[in-house]
């Protein structure tokens, strides 16, 4: 008993410590994300506070802090500017986010999201870098963009140029500073983003009392902030809620892998994605932005001793207990120090491992890779992720359409593995009457009317043999495409015989009619019952062209 009562202290005081550690450290992030949202600070805090506590009570990585990220900020900005004269519209978007995260875990869809290719989440996180990255210029430079647009604040930047505020330039190049070079030990003690965060805004009550600051935050506990559906807005809605859903879940699993990485244990992905759902809907609720995993805040906690979901639930509470008290101090901080805080987190969030390899790359990787990147940064998230997925998608098809036509072996052009020294000898000497094809492994769309084209029957022999029993699966094209094949055989005067043992495939070919329709066709299970029924008919017809022979010389 004495032993188990330590036990639970000692991870009791770990999770302590790991929450506490961990607030301090998604504070200085929290407020940063909530201005860059457009939501305002106070939103970003109680978005860290309700996500936190809610995904570390329902979800399924014990160790994992979950609240506003970069990737969810992007897009949860993106959509506040859409619908900027409809703000119960954002935040029904949010709550359906929600919905669909908890949908994707009800449903177990918590394994096929990783399915997403590593070159689409690439390019996609990486133009969220580089969109980050160039949204907070201008504040760095002491100056309001006077555009929401990527595109129009980089061709801002050089007008900006001319007419930087000197101050504020040195504020945010100072916390840059403290943020990408402060040594790792006195990081561990004092995190860089609060460190940055407390050096800004003393220099600007002490020596620079002129840059521009935060807005009067409000106090206390937010409302709730009913949604409004917009029927007229649904496919917009929908699409919107379902990246929101997709990139928080993404985002949140591969956070989950990292810290299954170094805590030696296993996460629950479907579970997780409730939790982050239930979290995302509690936000939007409450007019917060939603959010995800944060690797960086869960490697913190995890070294400072949090280990069960207590820990993200202490951290939610460390946040509460400031975000009640937290307005007159909060509007002391300079933008330009949240300004450079975020251009951290931007460069961050770039895949430097997979840019500083792209030379050496598979050229298609890296074509999806930069399309997407691209698309994200000047175009739309929505179009960026679903042309990826596409682009991704139809490569995999076309190498799977060329694996399955590789499969299609002929007697007369390979040497076949799948037979017997016997069966080769017998279709090597009677290649003028025999044309045999084997097909091996899945038979789908993709491949089947190439597959059709190159089975060929030869119009002078006398029979063509299919194997299809190396063949697992097929859907309804590749079912048609054998259908063209025995037609084709049997207007050529050419009799078909089919290898297709009790399978699944050989239902669906059933089903579709493709065996019932064809009379002439002959079905057998194995190579061997395919060549006695060869066998028989030559041999019948050698003895029919011999009586004629002899009935002739009489």
């Amino acid at each position: 008993m004495h032993k188990i009562f330590n036990f639970s202290l000692h991870v009791f005081r770990g999770d302590l410590y790991g929450g506490i550690t961990a607030a301090v450290v998604a504070l200085p992030l929290a407020l940063a994300f909530g201005v860059a949202s457009g939501a305002g600070p106070i939103a970003g805090l109680y978005g860290a506070i309700f996500v936190g506590f809610f995904a570390s009570l329902f979800g399924g990585t014990p160790s994992q802090i979950s609240g506003p990220t970069g990737p969810m900020t992007v897009v949860i900005a993106t959509i506040f500017i859409t619908f900027a004269d409809d703000p119960g519209t954002a935040v029904f978007i949010i709550i359906l986010g929600g919905v669909f995260q908890i949908l994707f875990g009800v449903f177990k869809l918590g394994d096929l999201i990783r399915l997403v290719p590593f070159t689409v989440i690439s390019g996609f996180m990486s133009g969220i870098g580089v969109i980050i990255i160039i949204l907070q210029i201008p504040p760095l430079l002491g100056h309001a963009s006077s555009s929401s647009s990527v595109l129009n604040t980089a061709l801002e930047i050089p007008s900006l140029l001319s007419v930087i505020n000197i101050p504020s330039l040195v504020i945010g190049i100072i916390v840059l500073a403290i943020v990408i070079f402060l040594p790792q030990r006195i990081n561990q003690i004092l995190p860089a983003p609060l460190l940055a965060l407390v050096t800004g805004t003393l220099l600007v009550l002490l020596v620079f009392p002129d840059v521009k600051t935060l807005d009067q935050i409000p106090t206390g506990f937010p409302k709730i902030q009913l949604p409004v559906f917009n029927v007229g807005q649904l496919t917009d809605i929908v699409g919107w809620a379902f990246v929101l859903a997709m990139l928080g879940s993404i985002d949140s699993l591969l956070t989950s892998l990292i810290a299954d990485s170094i805590t030696r244990t296993h996460h629950r992905s479907n579970k997780e994605l409730v939790g982050q759902g239930i979290g995302n809907i509690v936000a939007g609720l409450f007019g917060s932005i939603p959010g995800a995993g944060a690797t960086m805040r869960t490697l913190i906690n995890v070294r400072a001793g949090g280990s069960t979901p207590l820990s993200g639930i202490i951290h939610a509470f460390v946040l509460l207990a400031i975000a009640l008290g937290l307005g007159p101090l909060a509007s002391h901080i300079p933008h330009t120090v949240l300004a450079g805080i975020l251009i951290k987190v931007g460069i961050d969030i770039i895949d430097w491992k997979y840019l500083k390899h792209l030379r050496h790359a598979p050229r298609a990787g890296m074509m999806i890779m930069a399309i997407v990147l691209f698309l994200t940064v000047f175009v739309d998230l929505i179009i960026a992720f679903s042309a990826g997925m596409i682009i991704a998608s139809l490569l995999f098809l076309k190498r799977m359409t060329d694996h399955q036509l590789n499969s299609v072996n002929a007697a007369h052009e390979d040497q076949i593995d799948s037979l017997d020294p016997q069966q080769q000898n017998f279709l090597d000497v009677h290649s003028d009457d025999i044309t045999y094809f084997e097909i091996g492994g899945p038979l789908s769309f993709g491949a089947a009317k190439d597959v059709s084209r190159r089975i060929t029957p030869n119009a002078n022999h006398r029979f063509l043999i299919l194997d299809l029993k190396q063949v697992p699966t097929i859907d309804t094209t590749g079912a048609y495409a054998i259908e063209d094949i025995i037609t084709n055989s049997i207007d050529l005067n050419v009799d078909p015989i089919l290898i297709l043992p009790e399978s699944k495939v050989k239902s669906v070919l059933q089903q579709l009619g493709v065996l019932s329709n064809n009379k002439t066709l002959v079905l057998v299970e194995t190579l061997s019952d395919a060549i006695d029924v060869a066998t028989d008919a030559l041999t019948k017809d050698s003895a029919t062209i011999v009586r004629l022979g002899s009935a002739h010389e009489s």
